[in-house]
């Protein structure tokens, strides 16, 4: 899925020779099954850099067999002078990153609890809830809040273009502001899966226009303080993140450590850490923040036509397993969630650079955490 992204450009392959992997082994010994899982996903780790060209990526993985992280960095690049240049630091667990739209999660969940409480119908017009705001600037255009619900919004069938098309996703917008220059651009077909960033920040503003609160209080209020996810926030318009944290670097190698998060708003302002994600997707997969019904509503991808539910989406791996959850993609981070539908296997990975420079190593990491394969015998 095409999350809140910045334009890239081919990188400059780092030099490497080989590229140490740091294994971290918490909580109860793997069983044998399990020790196959970690040999597997560790030895696809490296290819993020390797192949992929990040400066360092990172994984941690939950399951009922225990916690392991793991972390992979480039070798030193040699300088022009000859000489071997800082090698790049590891990503630490603890270490606090934007999340890009992994924000869209927490954002339908807090619409799933509202709907739940009867403060809102997944039924409901744009126009219910923000008369007026949502009006295409052309006859016969099908971006007319009037007829788009909240559904269309969570599902990303709304039709409603991408205003991040417009600001690369690097330029701080007002959430008013983002929804005009979506509205300035041609739509997309109505009730067909079109990934726009417009939509959640529209559901931004419903959550504020229902409850009185930014969506930021009533993500803190209802998620991250019951969860006890100390290391996430909605940073609003602080462009630096809070310690701990590493650099960030966009394709061309450039330090965007420091960004304004208006720039993407309620579709992925979320700074957070590699453990407050996985109990997060955890705890929403396992129901301990949607009611039953809701929780299957987000998990139905009918609307979209199997591509994406509200907030998550599946992958069907070649061992038949489907995991569920979302990446991220904003300027200097990707991050990838994926669990299976109970939550209780969870891992997450990231990067510190625009996305992964190789596509087919994410599936080939999902592959090897998900897909174990059976342990030779002796």
């Amino acid at each position: 899925m095409p999350p809140t992204r910045t334009p890239m450009t081919p990188r400059k392959p780092m030099a490497h020779l080989a590229v140490p992997v740091a294994l971290f082994l918490l909580a109860v010994a793997p069983t044998t099954s399990r020790a196959q899982v970690a040999a597997d996903t560790d030895a696809v780790l490296p290819r993020l850099v390797t192949r992929g060209h990040a400066p360092a990526a990172a994984l941690l993985a939950d399951d009922p067999s225990g916690t392991r992280y793991a972390h992979a960095e480039a070798e030193a690049e040699v300088g022009r002078e000859g000489t071997p240049e800082q090698r790049p630091e590891p990503l630490r667990r603890a270490d606090r990153f934007r999340a890009g739209s992994l924000t869209k999660t927490f954002i339908a969940t807090v619409v799933l609890q509202l709907a739940a409480e009867h403060r809102l119908s997944l039924s409901d017009s744009v126009e219910d809830h923000l008369p007026g705001l949502v009006r295409g600037q052309g006859g016969g255009r099908g971006d007319d809040g009037r007829r788009i619900t909240l559904r269309a919004l969570l599902t990303h069938t709304s039709g409603l273009a991408d205003f991040t098309a417009v600001t690369g996703g690097t330029t701080p917008v007002t959430p008013r502001q983002a929804v005009r220059l979506a509205l300035a651009l041609p739509p997309a077909v109505p009730g067909r899966f079109f990934y726009s960033n417009t939509n959640y920040v529209l559901l931004g503003l419903v959550i504020e226009q229902v409850t009185g609160n930014s969506y930021a209080t009533e993500a803190e209020r209802r998620i991250i303080t019951p969860l006890r996810l100390t290391g996430t926030s909605f940073p609003g318009a602080r462009s630096s993140l809070p310690e701990p944290h590493g650099r960030a670097y966009s394709a061309d190698g450039s330090d965007v450590t420091d960004l304004d998060p208006r720039a993407a708003g309620a579709a992925g302002e979320l700074v957070t850490t590699l453990p407050d994600l996985n109990r997060f997707y955890g705890a929403l997969l396992g129901g301990d923040l949607l009611r039953p019904r809701q929780l299957r509503e987000m998990l139905d991808t009918g609307t979209a036509h199997g591509a994406y539910g509200m907030g998550l989406y599946p992958v069907r791996l070649p061992c038949g397993t489907t995991v569920w959850g979302h990446n991220g993609r904003i300027a200097g981070s990707y991050v990838r969630t994926a669990a299976t539908v109970d939550g209780r296997h969870v891992l997450t990975y990231r990067v510190n650079t625009d996305a992964p420079g190789d596509p087919d190593v994410e599936p080939a990491l999902l592959a090897a955490e998900f897909c174990p394969r059976t342990p030779r015998r002796p």
